[in-house]
C-alpha cells in the first residue's frame, strides 16, 4: 500500500525541494496508531520545515505538517479503535517526525485527543495549533484573574493565525478587544472577527524610556515578543497578565522588572508543543463550546498538498492571513 504526501528532500548542496509523491507504507515512522488523515493546516513552523528547515528538521527526506485530524485506521492501543475521530498537534510531529501533510500518518496514542462532539476534522484544522495556542493563552489569563468586563484585552499580531482565533474567541466571550496589526488592509477583517479597536503596529513597536505608562490593558495575548512585548508590559493594569505565545518581533526582551514589582504584572509563557494531555482535552472541549465556528470558517483559506510549497514561502514572509486548511486528499 502507498500513501500520498508532501515530501521534502535535501540535495548535496543543502538545498531543499518539496513535491507531492506516492510513498510506500513501509516508510511510515514507528507508532501504535495509524491515522487516515483528512485535513491538516499550515503554520509558521510548517513554512520553515517545507523550506529552509529552521533547525527543526533532523533528517531528510521529511514529511512536514505539525497538525492533523482524521480517523483511526489501525490501533495497538486499547484507548482507540478504527473509526475514532481524533486530532493531533504538537509533540514535535512534523518537525523531528513525519507529520500530517499526508493521507496517512503513524503516531503514538499518547499524543492524540479525541475530537469533541460538534467539531469536524475540517473545523479542527481551522483551529489547529494556532487556535489551540490561543485557547491555552486565554485559559492562562482566566486562571490569573481575567474576567469579562474588567477592561480591554490586547491582541498583538492579530491578523495572524493565533491572533485571529484569539480575537474571535475573546470577542465571542464578551471581552473588549484591541487588535494590533502591521497591515492596515486587515482592519475590516479584524473588525469582522469582533475587534473593537484597531491599533497600528507602529504605535507599540518602539520601546520608551519610562518603565511604566498609563494602565491600559486588563490582559494581553502577545504573538510578537521583542520590543512590543516590552512596551506592553509597561501598559498593563495592576495585577494583569500577558500570555506570550510568539516571537514574530524577535527573541530579545528589552524590558525592566518594574512592571512586575510595582504593578504585579504576570508574564505567562504558553507552550502548545509538549502540553500535557489533560490541558489539551480541556482546551479542545472549550474550543468546541466557546469558539464561534462561523467566524472561524470565514478566516479559512482552502489548500491542497500541491499548494503547500508556495504557501509555505508566503507564510514565512507574513503574507498569509487567517488560517490555511489543507485537504490532504484533494
Amino acid at each position: 500500500m502507498t500513501f500520498r504526501a508532501l515530501l521534502v528532500e535535501k540535495d548535496d548542496a543543502g538545498q531543499t525541494r518539496a513535491s507531492v509523491q506516492d510513498i510506500d507504507d513501509a516508510r511510515l515512522p514507528e507508532g501504535n496508531v495509524t491515522l487516515a488523515v483528512e485535513y491538516s493546516s499550515l503554520n509558521y513552523k510548517d513554512g520553515l520545515c517545507i523550506g529552509p528547515g529552521g533547525g527543526l528538521v533532523r533528517a531528510y527526506p521529511h514529511v512536514p505538517g505539525i497538525d492533523m485530524a482524521g480517523r483511526v485506521e489501525a490501533s495497538k492501543d486499547a484507548r482507540y479503535k478504527p473509526g475514532d475521530r481524533v486530532v493531533m498537534t504538537g509533540w514535535r510531529v512534523g518537525e523531528v517526525r513525519w507529520g500530517g501533510f499526508a493521507t496517512r500518518a503513524r503516531v503514538n496514542a499518547d499524543w492524540l485527543v479525541p475530537l469533541p462532539d460538534g467539531l469536524s476534522s475540517h473545523d479542527a484544522m481551522a483551529v489547529g495549533t494556532a487556535g489551540l495556542t490561543a485557547m491555552l493563552a486565554l485559559m492562562a489569563l482566566e486562571d490569573h484573574g481575567l474576567t469579562v468586563g474588567v477592561g480591554p484585552v490586547l491582541v498583538t499580531g492579530a491578523a495572524g493565525g493565533v491572533g485571529s482565533v484569539a480575537t474571535a474567541l475573546l470577542a465571542a466571550l464578551g471581552h473588549e478587544v484591541a487588535a494590533v496589526t502591521g497591515r492596515p488592509e486587515t482592519g475590516d477583517y479584524l473588525r469582522d472577527l469582533g475587534a473593537d479597536t484597531i491599533i497600528a503596529r507602529t504605535d507599540l513597536a518602539e520601546t520608551v524610556k519610562r518603565p511604566l505608562e498609563s494602565e491600559t490593558w486588563a490582559g494581553c495575548i502577545d504573538a510578537v515578543g521583542g520590543a512590543m512585548l516590552a512596551r506592553v508590559l509597561g501598559q498593563m493594569r495592576y495585577g494583569a497578565s500577558v500570555a506570550a505565545v510568539g516571537l514574530a518581533g524577535g527573541t530579545d526582551l528589552p524590558a525592566t522588572v518594574i512592571p512586575f514589582l510595582l504593578r504585579g504584572v504576570n508574564l505567562l509563557g504558553i507552550d502548545s508543543v509538549m502540553r500535557p494531555t489533560p490541558d489539551r482535552v480541556r482546551a479542545w472541549n472549550r474550543i468546541a463550546t466557546d469558539l464561534p465556528m462561523d467566524k472561524l470558517r470565514a478566516m479559512v483559506r482552502p489548500a491542497t498538498l500541491g499548494d503547500l510549497p508556495d504557501l509555505g514561502a508566503a507564510i514565512l514572509k507574513g503574507a498569509v492571513q487567517g488560517r490555511v486548511v489543507v485537504d490532504v486528499n484533494g
